[in-house]
């Protein structure tokens, strides 16, 4: 990949995508300090989604977050211009890894329902999708930042616990998304 970005005046050499999502691309990069995700902001059309200014919806929905008591990556560096932010990386498997490799992820069910409880609690819904988890040493970490007022449609139980282990729904995404993978 050897691709250089800079955020905020600080080179970042970019070592590999870690992901594409509805609001910008997420990779894995090396600066000063060593490993981080770099995110640049996209502007591609999202047909289930609408956005305003993602950015500032970034810097806001991380504060909300942090305020609900949701464990995230912390974010290092927030480049408005450039539509780039540099956040702590959490290494380790994401959910949608175990689960495609066939691994049982109950034993994180406890911890995706205490953040879930957390979310509802500040009237905030977290994106569920088995993408944004990451197993660091047991723990659960929601590493993207996306977070909407509470609907009882999008909770987790409602929602995001289709995608946790092998469901039709989670096939269907799959066979959709099979080159995106």
């Amino acid at each position: 990949m050897e691709q250089m970005l800079t955020v905020c005046g600080t080179p970042y050499r970019l070592l590999r995508l870690l992901g594409r999502g509805k609001g910008g691309y997420s990779y894995l990069a090396e600066g000063e300090t060593g490993q981080v995700v770099l995110k640049q902001i996209h502007h591609e059309p999202c047909a289930y989604y609408s956005f305003g200014n993602k950015i500032e919806a970034e810097a806001r929905d991380y504060d909300r977050l942090r305020a609900a008591g949701i464990r995230i990556p912390a974010m290092l560096t927030l480049d408005r211009e450039a539509e780039r932010i540099v956040k702590e990386y959490i290494e380790g498997p994401t959910v949608m890894e175990l689960v495609t490799a066939g691994t049982d992820v109950s034993a994180w069910l406890p911890q995706v329902r205490e953040m879930a409880a957390l979310a509802r609690s500040a009237g905030l819904n977290i994106d569920y999708f088995p993408t944004n988890f990451v197993v660091r040493e047991n723990l659960l970490w929601y590493v993207d930042y996306e977070c909407n007022g509470y609907m009882d449609q999008w909770s987790f139980e409602n929602w995001g616990v289709k995608y946790w282990s092998r469901t039709p729904e989670l096939e269907a995404w799959l066979r959709q998304n099979q080159s995106n993978t």
